[in-house]
């Protein structure tokens, strides 16, 4: 379990962290994995009772689910989430319909999608949270799910996923073995991740995992997807640039690992989460300050909807 005090920052290198986001970002699509993991999470929401009427959609370019919530809850106003002040400008252009789109005209302004920066999202906005392979990218965990918690109204549902710490596992065998430093930055299991939920202040965290097993035509394919899906943060990876030489020897042995059919397989361990945000419980105390917003949800009395 993990304590208040205790941080639950993640030993990666900021900068370099911070450089990988602004590429995937400004990217001209989000990766194909993230738009498979959306396939595999949208396949539950079917067991939500829960009809929601805003539902927020975190780092929307990135978790590329926009169209799977569309469908899923067509009534629903869907607000897109974005960290960076760019992606959100060109992420309200995309969800715009063109000017001749009966949809322009159709939908009324409460239930058209909007772009939103984190900072521009108030409180309790939420009433379902979708955040799909975005925490894997968080410098720290614990922070991001605080604000998860602060966009969500009372009894509302979040839907997460990330990688897990099984992931590409034949990756770093493989370096470790020839006796390099780590190819990628340690995750997050999903026990811990469990455990940041309820000091985040969810309630009945659920967590599962899954093993996706991609497969590629060649070791140069393999690379060029890979890095479409990030890159090195640990602080402890080779300093300077890398040689031909090496990238020689990391294909031959990417290559040596192929199949009969020639086709090299890694797998990604997926990790997915969902809890709710209960109602405010003030610590007894000889004298305790409520924010208004907080006494009102716990005078609220409501059916739990989830």
């Amino acid at each position: 379990m993990i304590s208040p005090e205790r941080s639950t920052r993640r030993p990666l290198d900021a900068v370099a962290l911070a450089r990988v986001t602004r590429r995937l970002l400004r990217a001209d699509a989000p990766p194909w994995l993230h738009g498979e993991v959306a396939r595999c999470m949208a396949e539950r929401l079917p067991v939500i009772r829960m009809q929601p009427e805003r539902v927020c959609d975190w780092g929307a370019f990135i978790g590329a689910s926009h169209a799977r919530l569309a469908q899923a809850y067509p009534a629903a106003r869907l607000i897109a989430v974005e960290a960076d002040p760019a992606r959100r400008d060109a992420t309200a252009t995309a969800l715009a319909p063109p000017w001749w789109s009966p949809r322009r005209w159709a939908s009324s302004a409460s239930r058209a999608p909007v772009a939103l920066a984190v900072d521009e999202l108030g409180a309790g906005q939420c009433q379902l949270l979708w955040a799909n392979m975005s925490l894997h990218g968080a410098l720290d965990p614990g922070a991001l799910m605080r604000q998860w918690h602060r966009a969500l109204e009372v009894d509302g549902f979040l839907m997460f996923s990330t990688l897990g710490p099984g992931s590409l596992q034949a990756l770093r065998d493989l370096y470790a073995r020839a006796g390099w430093p780590a190819p990628m930055a340690p995750l997050v299991d999903m026990h811990d991740l469990g455990d940041m939920l309820v000091e985040a202040g969810f309630a009945e965290p659920v967590m599962d995992q899954e093993t996706l097993t991609l497969t590629w035509p060649s070791a140069d394919a393999l690379l060029a997807e890979l890095r479409s899906l990030g890159g090195n943060v640990d602080p402890g990876r080779a300093a300077g640039l890398r040689t031909p030489r090496w990238r020689s020897a990391l294909l031959g042995l990417l290559a040596a690992r192929a199949d009969a059919s020639g086709r090299i397989a890694l797998g990604f361990e997926i990790v997915y989460g969902h809890a709710f945000r209960p109602p405010p419980r003030p610590r007894a105390a000889a004298e305790t300050v409520l924010a208004l917003d907080d006494m009102r949800a716990l005078v609220r009395v409501h059916p739990r909807r989830v």
